[in-house]
């Protein structure tokens, strides 16, 4: 049911915490599932330098939090803008598609990061660019 990389990221997650003095912060829900993700990015010139995360949920909410994380670290804003729960859940060698919610919201999490850093740096997203991407059967927050 779940791959191994999921699973190895489920069972030793990376990137769990919070960043302290965080340049965004992204939180989201599901309140049909009951997930919930907190992101937290550090930016240096536009590039994402770290990220952390904090999820109560299913153990998919967990590695998909996990491989967010992962991915976005040295990306540019724009770069991790583009990045969406498909390529997340790729990366983890695939999800069921009752589990597909799970990287919408990780794909969520990380967009209010950059959604919330944009707004401290009164820089404004290209019109969409921040907007989640759902797929077919994943309820949204």
């Amino acid at each position: 049911m779940y791959s191994d990389k999921l699973m190895e990221h489920f069972r030793n997650p990376r990137n769990v915490g919070v960043i302290e003095n965080a340049d965004g912060v992204g939180k989201v829900g599901n309140p049909v599932c009951g997930d919930i993700m907190e992101l937290t990015i550090k930016v240096d010139d536009g590039v994402i330098t770290d990220a952390r995360f904090r999820t109560f949920g299913c153990g998919a909410a967990i590695a998909t939090s996990s491989m967010v994380t992962e991915l976005v670290k040295g990306k540019t804003i724009a770069e991790a803008l583009k990045l969406s729960n498909k390529a997340v859940a790729e990366a983890l060698g695939g999800l069921p598609p009752i589990k597909m919610h799970c990287s919408v919201l990780a794909e969520q999490a990380l967009k209010s990061a950059i959604e919330d850093y944009l707004g401290k740096t009164g820089q404004v997203p290209v019109a969409g660019e921040a907007k989640a991407v759902s797929v077919e059967g994943a309820e949204e927050s």
